[in-house]
């Protein structure tokens, strides 16, 4: 056995030749685990979807490090836990929206996680696309909340209670109510509940226009406990271009 210009005498020679073949058994080893390991992230039910802008997009008004930390740590738990809980169950081929809505066909010992992680992976995935810079009200929209609430301004102090006195954990939302009308409504909701599962769960419902998160996860670094201060600031980064969208998506 020759390496460069030297010969490795002959009874060493099956020293190097096993050394190698354990490599390339290592090696082979370690590139079919990457590949299951990648195939396996290609097929899960749900992902984490990317932010259509950068983190420190939303400064000064939501910091980077908040949302960072918000998007791909506490939303992607959600999604893990979410796949989870519905591993192997043919119910993980519905969008996440319409899975919150049939939470009663999920197994019994499922239910609790699944509308949890659920409610959190809808939700979250709204709110992202819910905020955006330099955005402003079209009269459509504007003149159905001036409608429903008197004023635009008489909304936003309305809109600022509610989320203000949700007590512990949950949501603060515009809703177009199902109504012939489509009357707009400001609902909250516990926890990850969202108005898409119904007033049986959720005790409220509706299609959600705006929804604001008032977990602490999604203030605590910026505003401490200045839960107002973060609402208010909520009306900086409102996308009210992906308002008028779903607004319209629900006549």
């Amino acid at each position: 056995m020759q390496f460069a210009n030297f010969t490795i005498p002959l009874g060493l020679s099956w020293m190097f030749s096993s050394a190698q073949t354990r490599l390339e058994s290592i090696q082979q080893t370690f590139l079919t685990s990457n590949n299951a390991t990648a195939s396996s992230a290609d097929t899960m039910a749900y992902q984490l979807p990317p932010l259509p802008y950068s983190y420190d997009a939303l400064e000064p008004h939501f910091d980077a490090e908040t949302m960072e930390i918000h998007h791909s740590r506490h939303h992607q738990t959600y999604v893990n836990s979410l796949n989870a809980a519905l591993e192997g169950n043919e119910l993980r081929t519905l969008a996440v929206d319409d899975l919150i809505t049939k939470l009663d066909q999920v197994p019994k010992d499922k239910q609790t996680a699944v509308r949890n992680h659920g409610g959190g992976h809808s939700n979250h995935s709204f709110f992202w696309k819910n905020l955006k810079l330099g955005t402003t009200i079209s009269a459509e929209l504007k003149s159905a909340i001036e409608r429903d609430f008197t004023s635009f301004e008489a909304f936003q102090r309305e809109f600022e209670r509610r989320a203000t006195t949700v007590f512990g954990s949950g949501w603060a939302w515009l809703v177009k109510t199902t109504m012939a009308d489509g009357t707009l409504k400001i609902v909250t909701t516990k926890d990850q509940d969202s108005p898409l599962m119904g007033e049986a769960i959720a005790g409220t419902s509706g299609f959600p226009i705006l929804g604001l998160d008032v977990w602490e996860h999604a203030y605590y670094l910026k505003y401490r406990n200045k839960r107002p201060d973060y609402i208010k600031a909520f009306w900086n980064v409102v996308n009210w271009e992906e308002a008028e969208r779903r607004f319209k998506q629900a006549s």
